[in-house]
Order: structure tokens, then C-alpha cells, then sequence
């Protein structure tokens, strides 16, 4: 049961830390990285504890794979989110009986900090679908195509 707590609050914490902009991260705040995700500090020049503690492996690593996803079309920021939930529920199927608690855990992030409607707004889309979804997180339809995971607004620039 522990395992699977801790495993909870991790996801949790990367995919909040999937869903903030860049600008809004402790990081930018320190200047380390720019509002599109590039490092102006290295790691190893960091000196200060509140700087190393905003930039972390974890930070690094979600910081790399959100500019990967911004470069392959997947910068929406709730697209992003279904994505990263729905790889994750397709990696580890041990999650999928704890899909809805960590969509609601997220929304009510998203709302407590103003973000859910602005998200929302964002990803009102509509397409003619040839196909049927893979899975649906936070509302937005999931598709295989080429062997990848897409979500809907990137799946009807394909048709």
C-alpha cells in the first residue's frame, strides 16, 4: 500500500510539474531556465540551496520532455497532460484502477490555481474522427497513429 502512495504522489508531482509553463516555475524564477524551457544556468554552476532545489533531476527531466512534446506538436498544455496520463495508464496498467482519483486530484489543482478553465478553453476541439479512441483523459480523446500516442487536436492535423 505504501509503494502504491508514494507512486500516487510522484505522478502527481510530474505531472503537475508537466502541466505549469515554464514561466511560471520556480526555475524561471531564478533565472536557470528561459520561458521556453532552456537552461541559462547548468546545474553544476547552481550555488544557492533554493536555486538547486527548484532545479532538480526531476525538474530536468520533465523540463527536457515538455520542449521534446512542444517540438513534436504536443505544446497544449491539457493535451500535454492526457498524453503524459494516458502513456503512463498504457505503460503501467497498475494505475488504471487509479485513473479518475489522480484526473480529479489534477482538476482541483487546475482550479485551486485558475488554470482549469483557461485549459479547457484551449483544447476545444472538434474532429472528424476516422477511428475509435485508444482512452479519453481529462476529456480528450487519445489515438495510436504510427505506433504513437496522440491526442485529438494533433490526431485531426493527420486526417
Amino acid at each position: 500500500m505504501a509503494n502504491r502512495t508514494v507512486d500516487l504522489l510522484i505522478t502527481y508531482r510530474l505531472v503537475k510539474l508537466l502541466v505549469t509553463p515554464f514561466d511560471k516555475q520556480e526555475a524561471f524564477k531564478y533565472g536557470i531556465i528561459d520561458k521556453d524551457g532552456k537552461v541559462l544556468k547548468p546545474y553544476k554552476s547552481l550555488t544557492a540551496t533554493k536555486e538547486k532545489q527548484a532545479y532538480t533531476v526531476l525538474h530536468r527531466f520533465v523540463f527536457n520532455l515538455k520542449r521534446i512534446l512542444k517540438k513534436v506538436g504536443l505544446g497544449g498544455t491539457l493535451g500535454s497532460f492526457a498524453v503524459a496520463l494516458g502513456l503512463l495508464l498504457r505503460e503501467n496498467k497498475e494505475y488504471v484502477p487509479h485513473k479518475q482519483l489522480i484526473e480529479r486530484t489534477i482538476v482541483k489543482y487546475l482550479k485551486h490555481n485558475n488554470l482549469y478553465e483557461q485549459l479547457i478553453n484551449e483544447n476545444n476541439i472538434v474532429t472528424d474522427r476516422n477511428e475509435e479512441p485508444v482512452m479519453n483523459c481529462f476529456g480528450i480523446d487519445l489515438y495510436e497513429h504510427n505506433g504513437e500516442l496522440i491526442s485529438e487536436d494533433e490526431y485531426a492535423k493527420t486526417l
